[in-house]
């Protein structure tokens, strides 16, 4: 029952995804080794979204290390369902890191069964498209797991790269780097903890290969103005390279004319209940980093929904033409809504 629930919830979040996003590119899946345990290491910027693009998109089963706070009650077999395991930080209370342990000896074990583990590096998110400085937690646990699997152990750095943090039908770019080969620091010279900064540095190094826009320094913000709309259309190779030299166009300044105002205003008036609904739902959110994974999970429920509701009534009243040309264009209305709002705003 659990591994059809994971199932059928993977392939409903890989059709919201497209639906979601105006394009999805995907690349190095070849990167990914066949013959050993994976530790996948995305950068993490948008909430539970970065672990449902990742996992929906991996050929295999993987299991996500997630905050424990989510952990328990009566959502508790949806989390083992979907193969969630727990970490626990210091906000959840110094006695309960002693937790961790336990969750890493069945992450080790999983590995040197040649499983794949999905584990957030950054240990934290930010709407911020450069990389964070990684915890040691990946590192640790890959040169651990080594030690006692027979079979390779890989850290396989990921990169998640969105047109736009909080707006939909933007598009994003996934990349799988190099993998690397933990065995390759089992024989080098020093103590556990340089080995583990060494997997560490050469993981941070990779992921940033992976990522637009991945050191925040003196031009990040001039750089992160060439992550629009229209450049993103561009090969991943060619928009990074495009930004780190600044040769691709700005995004231009928000437009103050009435036109694109009033044209956006009319286009949502078939769609307002669930635009509306999905407006307050956002307020509970006071850290914008939730808004993209909540407009595509809150959103898309609300909205296809609403389309049912119309599809009935208008095929009650009117007939089963009116209804479905009613329905098709308020979808068409909603996502040229929205390809205003990305080109003006």
């Amino acid at each position: 029952m659990k591994k059809l629930f994971y199932y059928s919830v993977k392939f409903t979040v890989k059709l919201l995804i497209r639906c979601y996003f105006r394009r999805v590119k995907i690349y190095g899946i070849r990167n990914i080794p066949q013959d050993g345990g994976i530790i996948f290491s995305p950068n993490h910027q948008s909430a539970f979204l970065d672990p449902m693009l990742v996992g929906c998109n991996l050929s295999k089963d993987v299991t996500s290390l997630t905050r424990s706070d989510v952990f328990g009650g009566p959502l508790q077999w949806f989390m083992d369902a979907l193969k969630m395991l727990p970490v626990y930080r210091i906000r959840n209370g110094y006695a309960n890191l002693k937790k961790n342990d336990a969750v890493f000896e069945k992450c080790k074990k999983l590995l040197a069964e040649k499983k794949w583990i999905m584990m957030f590096s950054e240990a934290s998110h930010l709407d911020e498209y450069f990389l964070k400085p990684l915890s040691k937690g990946s590192s640790r646990l890959a040169y651990e797991a080594q030690i006692q699997s027979n079979s390779p152990i890989y850290i396989l750095p990921v990169g998640i790269n969105y047109g736009h943090h909080k707006n939909p039908f933007c598009d994003v770019h996934l990349v799988f780097g190099e993998a690397i080969m933990v065995n390759q620091f089992m024989n080098q010279k020093g103590e556990k903890p340089e080995l583990i900064n060494a997997i560490k540095a050469r993981l941070s190094t990779e992921m940033k290969k992976c990522m637009w826009l991945p050191e925040n320094d003196q031009n990040y913000d001039e750089r992160k103005k060439m992550i629009h709309t229209e450049n993103t259309r561009m090969d991943f190779f060619d928009l990074k390279k495009g930004i780190h030299d600044k040769t691709l166009p700005k995004k231009k300044v928000a437009s103050k004319s009435i036109g694109p105002r009033l044209m956006i205003g009319l286009f949502s008036i078939p769609n307002l209940p669930p635009l509306f609904l999905t407006s307050r739902i956002l307020r509970l959110f006071k850290d914008v980093v939730f808004y993209s994974s909540v407009k595509m999970t809150a959103g898309m429920l609300l909205f296809l929904f609403w389309w049912s509701f119309l599809l009935t009534i208008c095929w009650m009243f009117w007939g089963y033409k009116i209804a479905i040309f009613t329905t098709i264009g308020c979808i068409l209305l909603l996502y040229s809504r929205q390809i205003l709002s990305n080109k003006y705003f």
